[in-house]
């Protein structure tokens, strides 16, 4: 067996896709004789300034000998999009299984979860290859080899995995509005959920396994079985399918989410789990974008849920001080960015002046620490009355809806959790 990984050969502006690299390259390989064992698309961590959208390393992993396969990849960083500076491809070739500890040795898997968790420069990349025996070639400042070693070491980093059946478009369509018919994406998205998810987003009316980019890809189908996402794939009418390839995949997983403590171990760039009380009311700021703070022993953060995340904002609104939650979601400039989060207790009541027990009317002060009185019964009170609240919010989690999803965060639909959940579709 060998591990091809391979990253950074597409371009914010130009397009391109690092997908459609490794499906091309794994067609090149069965037309030389190989056998692709399976294509591996692993999303790395979302918080990386150098990204290219939705920052994605691919491997490949086939009976390919390593020098053919290490060549044949290096002929496909042909159609990276390198006349963009920002773009800088990668290779990683790795003999032996994926699963096997001796071929991805545990530093390289150690460096799989730490490219989805956290940060690596290509010094790290090109170090640790070499310090393994693995073949790499690059171009530009090869910046994709971090990516490429990540997607090597990913099989034995990660244990839990999706499936997309991702649709290419002819050649000579790529950068031309799509043609797809959105009402054949909608009734094979409803009839395959929740087995296939984040197909489409019903209340925006928005086909979302169609992208909107110049890059070669028609649609993507996500799920967690690879019939079902075939079948959804083939049920979707449109433009003529160039080709179309499945990958093996950690969106949908939240394995770029790491567990916090305390809200003050919280750092730059990472994406987390943690808990804490509400401590300030919800505000609505400029954009539309809502702000909640949140406190615990260590400290207090902001946390937010952007324009975006369209009907999600009024989750996050209803949330009152005394409200005890558990957030998800990277940390950037300070700011907790929301993709999820569980409330885990409730204010259920609140101090309120009290009502007169023989009229009924609300009675009004009687002076600084007097209590309260009725001015017309005369009748008295110590102080304020505890009164039940009406809450929009039931416990359990509430999750951004699939038109502002990340490609790695886990829909509810998808189970795992650990308390009830309010699945968006």
């Amino acid at each position: 067996m060998t591990v091809i990984g391979l990253d950074d050969t597409d371009s914010r502006e130009r397009g391109m896709c690092t997908t459609y690299v490794a499906a091309r390259l794994a067609e090149r390989i069965e037309g030389a004789g190989g056998h692709v064992e399976r294509r591996l698309l692993v999303r790395l961590n979302p918080g990386v300034e150098h990204k290219t959208r939705g920052n994605a390393a691919l491997g490949v992993h086939t009976d390919l000998d390593p020098e053919r396969a290490l060549a044949l990849a290096r002929e496909h960083l042909d159609l990276a999009e390198t006349d963009d500076p920002k773009t800088n491809p990668g290779v990683v070739v790795a003999p032996g299984d994926p699963d096997d500890s001796e071929a991805v040795p545990d530093a390289v898997a150690v460096f799989a979860r730490e490219a989805v968790r956290d940060y690596h420069d290509v010094a790290d990349a090109v170090e640790t290859a070499a310090d393994t025996g693995f073949r790499t070639a690059h171009a530009g400042n090869g910046r994709g080899r971090i990516g490429a070693l990540a997607a090597v070491g990913a099989w034995r980093a990660f244990d839990d995995w999706t499936c997309e059946c991702i649709s290419y478009r002819e050649r000579e369509r790529w950068g031309t509005p799509r043609e797809v018919d959105e009402e054949s994406v909608f009734r094979a998205a409803d009839r395959a959920y929740p087995d296939a998810w984040d197909t489409v987003d019903s209340a925006e009316g928005y086909p979302v396994c169609v992208p909107r980019t110049p890059c070669p890809i028609l649609h993507g189908i996500r799920g967690d079985d690879p019939d079902v996402v075939r079948e959804v794939a083939d049920a979707v009418e449109g433009e003529p399918v160039a080709s179309r390839a499945l990958f093996v995949t950690n969106q949908g997983t939240d394995a770029h989410l790491r567990d916090a403590d305390t809200l003050a171990a919280l750092r730059e760039g990472r994406a987390y789990r943690v808990a804490g009380e509400v401590v300030g009311p919800p505000e609505t700021r400029e954009g539309g974008h809502v702000f909640v703070e949140l406190g615990d022993d260590s400290g207090t953060l902001s946390c937010a849920a952007f324009e975006p995340t369209k009907r999600f904002r009024d989750r996050v609104r209803a949330l009152r001080v005394g409200d005890r939650i558990t957030v998800c979601g990277e940390v950037s400039d300070g700011t907790l960015k929301l993709e999820k989060f569980a409330v885990r207790d409730l204010v259920t009541t609140e101090l309120a002046t009290p009502d007169c027990p023989d009229c009924g009317r609300s009675m009004s002060s009687a002076g600084a620490n007097q209590g309260y009185r009725c001015r017309d019964c005369g009748t008295t009170a110590d102080g304020k009355v505890e009164r039940p609240v009406e809450r929009e919010l039931e416990r359990g989690w509430y999750e951004v809806p699939p038109c502002a999803r990340r490609h790695i965060a886990k829909p509810l639909v998808c189970g795992g959790f650990d308390a009830p959940t309010h699945p968006e579709r």
